[in-house]
């Protein structure tokens, strides 16, 4: 696979970015071995809680970890068949009475790249604090983390670690994002995705040894937009969420970056919109949520200058080129292979145009990706959180 990273060289302070990046289409491969070889071990824990009626499952992380529960909740929750919610630890510890307020049987997936981050053992202790039932599947990329060697040995928790190199050196979570996601599509929603992993890696391959990124990503970026809208319905949306964040990420937060539903985009939030801005509309492979994807993507078309609108979509792709024609174009980026994959799977592939979105747009402003806050105001794993006790 050659590297997505067209002008960028590995000396320009985006070394550990450009290959965490291009690294996911194996680490894919790996995680589907990974889950393999534990899925004695997983469904001894998992089907056992999945069979009560009454449990409740919490995908639980901080930022980029928080979108991956966004990512996942809607397929979980109908693979399950049982409630399914996707909580931030920032949330959790800020309000645990009020985010585990129904003292139910509860599986909580807890999602950390480092495992370090003070909220993540936070949020698994609280939780421990005010259920009286609860149990933990932790997926982490780093088996030294708190939060891995804390649960690893406790009867109602269940570790699974992602591969070493999914621990991401750079800034911004990439590889650790898309692996922890896959990882809990396998591991809980059962064989329906089988082989999906390998469908993910091949979509992505495809695309970063063509000249596509070129064709897309550094045209978009070319046209220096100052404001960027991700929009995504389903589990496009937590994409979403993951797309505007890894952008403002990367830049230093020098380019405004927002998300939104394909629908909810109207009730305010487009009120964003500028002639300088770029929006990314992310297609559902679902026939009815693809229609509303449709029609925010035609009515901004005919708002915005041309090509400031771009779709991400599986198999052939058209655009509006006008009332009542369709033409295909470079504003349409491809995710081949990929028609008929369920959303959830569908964003992983997605995410690696966002990713090389904000690492084209942070080039552009001569800022170092693997470092954009060099003064520190913003960390790799958070810091400045002074953690309270709970008094019952």
């Amino acid at each position: 696979m050659t590297t997505p990273s067209g002008a960028l060289s590995l000396d320009d302070g985006a070394a550990h970015t450009v290959r965490e990046i291009a690294q996911q289409p194996a680490l894919w491969r790996e995680v589907d071995r990974i889950v393999a070889a534990s899925r004695e071990s997983l469904d001894a824990f998992v089907r056992p809680l999945v069979a009560r009626g009454d449990l409740r499952v919490v995908l639980t992380g901080a930022g980029t970890s928080a979108f991956a529960g966004q990512v996942l909740q809607p397929a979980l929750a109908r693979r399950l068949g049982r409630r399914v919610d996707a909580v931030p630890t920032t949330d959790l510890v800020a309000d645990p009475r009020g985010a585990l307020a129904e003292d139910v049987p509860t599986l909580l997936v807890s999602f950390a790249r480092s495992g370090d981050s003070p909220e993540s053992v936070a949020a698994t202790a609280l939780a421990d604090q005010v259920l009286s039932e609860v149990h933990h599947l932790v997926i982490t990329c780093n088996e030294q983390g708190r939060l891995a060697r804390e649960h690893a040995e406790l009867p109602k928790s269940h570790v699974l670690l992602m591969p070493a190199a999914s621990n991401d050196r750079g800034f911004a979570m990439t590889s650790s994002f898309t692996c922890m996601t896959l990882a809990a599509l396998l591991a809980l929603g059962g064989s329906a995705y089988d082989g999906v992993a390998g469908r993910l890696a091949e979509a992505v391959e495809s695309i970063c040894e063509s000249d596509a990124v070129d064709r897309t990503v550094g045209a978009l970026v070319a046209r220096a937009p100052e404001r960027i809208v991700f929009l995504g319905s389903g589990p496009l949306k937590g994409l979403a969420e993951e797309s505007a964040l890894k952008v403002l990420e990367l830049t230093g937060g020098r380019l405004m970056a927002v998300s939104e539903t394909s629908l909810g985009f109207r009730h305010g939030p487009k009120a964003v919109l500028n002639d300088r801005s770029a929006v990314v509309v992310y297609m559902s492979n679902d026939p009815y949520t693809r229609k509303y994807d449709q029609d925010i993507s035609a009515e901004l078309r005919g708002n915005l200058p041309a090509g400031s609108v771009v779709t991400v979509s599986a198999g052939p792709v058209t655009v509006s080129a006008g009332p009542g024609a369709e033409a295909e174009g470079d504003d349409a980026w491809p995710l081949p292979g990929l028609d008929g994959v369920e959303d959830v799977a569908l964003a992983l592939s997605a995410v690696v145009y966002a990713q090389l979105i904000a690492l084209r747009a942070a080039q552009a402003r001569g800022l170092r990706a693997d470092n954009p806050f060099p003064s520190g105001e913003v960390n790799r794993v958070v810091q400045g959180v002074t953690l309270h006790s709970l008094h019952n």
